[in-house]
């Protein structure tokens, strides 16, 4: 096993808080070496850090911090010189990093001899199969993402008036009130902006129209998101739009009966797109080479979710095989320009045998 070397803060850095399960906003020291798990962190975080066993705690003053200080170092000076000192002081001679490894602390490193590569690969998997922790955290984001779902739909069923940007406040609220840290980004769009990705939306709802609600709240605790998307129509769903759910819910079906370790993030994609393809809609995988889709189901059918909303394993074209403990959002969709679309989106846990649908809310169409 190589060394491992980690530059970064908890709260930026999602290969870091795998690592060390703590909200930990300044940059620290992890090394991995000869089996330890070292962190060099300031000495106010430590009492905090004694909890989680299995690190050898170190403060920054050990690696000399207050010479540095005291030499009138800038910070990011500080940062790449306590990073050459731990693996100094550790031996390390090479190691392997995140992608986002800092590039001026690289170029420290590199200059006094440290070989470093970064490998996305040993990373992602790491990650990949969520510790009992992790579950828990994004158990407790997915039931706070449908308590703001229940305040939308609330807003959509006593408000004539209600905008996107009322229902887009009352799921903030929600969400905040049931513990999680609402995302910058909450999509509650309606008409043809349905049909636009993450358009946030805006405008009144109108009856008749389709309203896409895509929540992707994060658990302060564990760092860990959840993933949910559902779609409403105030009044008498049109026949396209009910078309379209009853296709969404049909991928669904098919997909979940296949999710098991071994099978790819490809081939779920490939069973969702047969559903709309048999009903006459282009996917990704019937359109032609370069061409862009603006109806039909025109993305991928989801992508793993844990310490980053969108993370390995992708359900799409290029999707790899399924491990016990993935976090996938399975979310098909279908839609049209200028009219809008649907979209239905649910956590699903991979499981030994098969997978637990850990989203627990109904698809009506009816608020």
């Amino acid at each position: 096993m190589p060394d491992v070397l980690i530059f970064a803060d908890t709260v930026r850095s999602p290969e870091l808080r795998h690592e060390v399960p703590l909200a930990i906003p300044d940059p620290l020291v992890y090394v991995e070496r000869d089996g330890a798990r070292h962190v060099f962190v300031t000495s106010f975080e430590i009492p905090r850090l004694k909890g989680f066993g299995g690190l050898e705690l170190a403060p920054l003053e050990e690696l000399g911090l207050d010479e540095l200080l005291a030499q009138g170092l800038r910070w990011h000076q500080l940062e790449r010189e306590l990073a050459l000192r731990a693996c100094q002081r550790l031996g390390v001679e090479q190691a392997v990093t995140p992608p986002a490894f800092p590039l001026d602390v690289a170029d420290h490193l590199r200059e006094h001899g440290v070989r470093l590569t970064p490998d996305a690969e040993l990373f992602e998997q790491r990650r990949r199969a969520k510790n009992a922790a992790e579950l828990a955290g994004v158990r407790r984001a997915q039931r706070a993402a449908e308590r703001a779902m229940d305040a939308i739909r609330r807003g959509l069923r006593e408000d004539d008036d209600v905008t996107c940007e009322d229902l887009r406040l009352a799921a903030t609220r929600a969400l905040v009130d049931s513990g999680a840290t609402a995302p910058d980004l909450v999509v509650v769009s309606h008409g043809p902006q349905t049909a636009i990705g993450h358009e946030p939306g805006f405008g009144p709802v109108e009856p008749g129209e389709p309203v896409v609600v895509d929540l992707f709240p994060q658990d302060p605790g564990s760092g860990c998101f959840a993933d949910m998307t559902r779609t409403f129509c105030v009044g008498a769903a049109p026949g396209e739009l009910a078309a379209y759910h009853r296709l969404c819910r049909e991928a669904l079906d098919r997909v979940y009966e296949a999710v098991r370790p071994g099978v790819t993030g490809a081939h779920l994609h490939r069973i969702a797109c047969d559903v709309f393809e048999a009903a006459g809609f282009p996917t990704q995988l019937s359109k032609q080479p370069g061409q862009v889709l603006e109806s039909g189901f025109y993305h991928s059918l989801g992508h793993g979710v844990g310490l980053q909303v969108h993370e390995p394993p992708y359900l799409g074209r290029g999707g790899q095989e399924l491990v016990p403990g993935d976090v996938l959002a399975v979310e098909p969709g279908c839609y049209r320009k200028g009219f809008g679309g649907c979209r239905l989106e649910d956590l699903v846990l991979v499981t030994e045998n098969g997978c637990e649908v850990l989203t627990e809310y109904p698809y009506d169409l009816t608020p």
